[in-house]
């Protein structure tokens, strides 16, 4: 990838066009680097592509990558960016302000990685005290994932419409007024209503934060200020479901599963805080950027008119307006298709849907996060619904999963990837399927017999295999993107995983609801057998389509 051509003026460097001077280090946004765990993968994956999150907002930044000088902004204007830190709008601030700032974003990224990791533990808990049938735990878990896959889609183009320091102040708050307002929650409609405002307010928290810890450090402090977040996250994950479990089993003044939610407001209130008098009053925003609202709204309409039949219909009998709403769904995306050819400003590229490793990327992630999303769901059920287990004992059983995991994912990242190229995709997808047919026939053989030690071999083979596509995924994906692509691209991929979290959820969670009928423990273990080998079908067709993709990865071609 080459650096833009030097365009100084009278000897200043031009604000509004990015330029890196040869003797400065590359700053790549919208992958991992060296390692590094992205918790936006977010579940359920405990790991994503943390720089693919900031590259949406930072793909417009007239300082990084956005208007070129006399020109009003690009089309799309979604290029892979080189970020200079020289310009006076965006210099970096004195290193113990910048380690300030990344401390606040830590703190965001722990508190959405934590809540969405154990309001799986808690769903049961969820259900008993609330009422409501299987569908109100579906919603608790889908209407967060959904709404935070819908608001990536604009907050890059809100963080310089209102400005990022302004933005993530809002999101920080935001999160943590809709956290308390889920721990008071009086009903299951209370709730849910939450838990949509939690995640919308997170996807515009979450890129903002990101964005701004890559503008505040010096380029050659950058790489140290964001290794933290490989093992930060990791371990977040492996301690997330022994926290839920451990609030859960504590009950706290009689609160039960609301301290999982109430934990986040001490923690937002201290960081919106500290985040007032660290953050940057400019990060380089681009005020001339555009919002396609009328390609938003399309895309929002039509991926409730998918979701909301999905998950209530099994419940309903499957009325005629299901049927309806799924088709309607359609019909509106295609209407999305065609403004999107039309629009001056589109939400997404259109050549990427000319790139056949992004179209098949599409559903590579797809597939493998909505199974991914499916079997942390019908595990949690299972051991707590089904054995009747506690919130504790099932948050310290999911230990090996989460280690294995952890493991794979600083493994893929720091070697794997770059030596395997594309067969280290294939390997994590076999040892994930050889993993959830272990555990399909530790469920079937033990049955009710089952403990946590019987079921830790196939946890750990499974969470091994899954976390060794979390770091390498979206790179592969996007081998063949050329560098005008690659922002964009990188977000879409990253609401697609968000949204496939929420169909997973709500598609395999019905099938697993049907199949479990009247309930007991045998046919609780029943419809766990059958989602997990389902979700043994779905990573074998990825494992297929993987074979579609570029031999390299995007950062290992060039």
């Amino acid at each position: 990838m080459h650096a833009r051509p030097d365009d100084r003026s009278s000897g200043h460097l031009n604000s509004r066009r990015a330029v890196r001077p040869p003797d400065l280090p590359e700053v790549r946004l919208g992958r991992f680097d060296e390692g590094l765990l992205d918790r936006r993968q977010r579940l359920q994956a405990p790991v994503t592509a943390v720089g693919a999150l900031a590259v949406e907002e930072l793909r417009e930044d007239p300082v990084v990558g956005g208007e070129s000088a006399g020109q009003g902004p690009r089309e799309g204007a979604d290029e892979f960016v080189n970020l200079e830190l020289s310009s006076p709008r965006v210099a970096p601030l004195p290193l113990g302000q910048a380690w300030l700032v990344l401390v606040v974003v830590i703190v965001a990224e722990l508190m959405d990685l934590v809540d969405t990791s154990v309001a799986n533990l808690a769903g049961p808990s969820i259900r008993a005290d609330l009422g409501g049938g299987p569908m109100t735990l579906q919603w608790v878990l889908s209407a967060y994932t959904a709404a935070f896959a819908l608001g990536l889609v604009t907050s890059g183009r809100l963080g310089d419409l209102i400005g990022r320091r302004r933005l993530f102040q809002l999101g920080m708050a935001g999160f943590t007024v809709a956290s308390l307002a889920c721990g008071l929650a009086p009903s299951a409609g209370f709730l849910i209503a939450a838990r949509v405002f939690q995640g919308l307010f997170g996807s515009v928290m979450i890129p903002q934060g990101l964005a701004l810890v890559k503008i505040v450090f010096p380029p050659e402090h950058l790489r140290k200020a964001l290794m933290p977040f490989g093992p930060i996250m990791g371990l977040a994950m492996v301690a997330g479901p022994i926290l839920a479990g451990w609030l859960l089993h504590l009950d706290l003044f009689g609160s039960q599963w609301r301290s999982i939610f109430l934990i986040n407001v001490p923690f937002g209130i201290l960081a919106a805080a500290l985040g007032w008098f660290v953050l940057p009053r400019h990060s380089g925003e681009d005020r001339g950027a555009r919002l396609d609202l009328r390609g938003v709204g399309l895309l929002t309409a039509g991926s409730a008119l998918l979701i909301v039949p999905l998950i209530q219909g099994r419940e309903l009998g499957w009325p005629l307006w299901t049927y309806t709403m799924i088709a309607a769904s359609l019909v509106v995306f295609g209407l999305f298709a065609g403004s999107e050819r039309r629009s001056s400003h589109p939400v997404i590229t259109r050549s990427l849907f000319g790139n056949r490793s992004f179209v098949v990327g599409l559903l590579i992630v797809g597939g493998f996060y909505a199974a991914l999303s499916a079997f942390v769901l019908v595990v949690n059920l299972l051991l707590q619904s089904g054995l009747g287990w506690t919130p504790l004992q099932t948050g310290l059983a999911l230990i090996p999963w989460a280690a294995g995991t952890a493991a794979a994912t600083l493994l893929s990242g720091a070697v794997l990837a770059a030596k395997l190229g594309r067969a280290n995709l294939h390997s994590g997808l076999a040892i994930a399927v050889l993993g959830l047919l272990a555990l399909w026939w530790s469920t079937a053989h033990w049955g009710a017999d089952l403990t946590a030690w019987k079921l830790a071999p196939a946890l750990l083979v499974t969470g091994f295999g899954s976390g060794l596509l979390f770091v390498p995924l979206f790179d592969f994906v996007l081998g063949d993107a050329t560098t005008e692509e690659v922002g964009t691209g990188a977000g879409v991929l990253n609401a697609a995983q968000q949204f496939a979290n929420a169909i997973g959820v709500a598609a395999l969670g019905t099938v697993f609801f049907a199949r479990v009928g009247q309930p007991s423990t045998t046919s609780y273990l029943t419809a766990a057998e059958l989602v997990f080998g389902i979700c043994a079908g779905v990573y074998v067709l990825v494992f297929v389509l993987v074979g579609l993709l570029p031999r390299h990865s995007q950062q290992g071609s060039e």
